[in-house]
C-alpha cells in the first residue's frame, strides 16, 4: 500500500495482463460484434456518399430537377447525407448499448477486479 498526500492508504492494483485480456474469448467476441456493425455500415455510407458525388458530377440535369420552389433533387439528396449520418449514429448507439456495452463492462469488471 502507498499513501496519498492526505495520509490515507491507497490500495494499488497490479497492472492487468493486457495480452491475456486481448486473447480472451470475451474480447474476441467484442471485436467480432463491433466489426459486424462497423464494416457493413461504413461500406454502406461510403457507397451512399459516392453515389451522391457521382450523380452530382455526371447527372447534373437530374440533380437540377425542381421539386418544390427552389428545392431541387440535389438539395434533397445533399440533406439526406446529413440525415443518414444521424440515423447511422442512432443505430450505432442502440447497437452498442445492447450488444457491445455488456461485454465491454464484463471485461472492465474482470480487469478491475470488481464484482457485478
Amino acid at each position: 500500500m502507498t499513501h496519498t498526500e492526505y495520509g490515507k492508504p491507497v490500495r494499488q492494483r497490479p497492472e492487468p495482463d493486457w495480452e491475456a485480456v486481448q486473447a480472451s474469448p470475451d474480447f474476441a467476441e467484442l471485436r467480432r460484434r463491433l466489426r459486424v456493425f462497423v464494416f457493413p455500415m461504413t461500406a454502406f455510407f461510403i457507397v451512399w456518399y459516392l453515389l451522391y458525388v457521382l450523380v452530382a458530377a455526371y447527372a447534373s440535369d437530374f440533380m437540377a430537377i425542381s421539386l418544390v420552389g427552389n428545392i431541387n433533387v440535389g438539395l434533397v439528396f445533399g440533406l439526406l447525407q446529413f440525415v443518414s449520418t444521424f440515423v447511422i449514429t442512432g443505430l450505432y448507439v442502440r447497437y452498442a448499448g445492447g450488444r457491445l456495452d455488456p461485454i465491454a463492462d464484463k471485461i472492465r469488471h474482470e480487469i478491475e477486479g470488481e464484482d457485478k
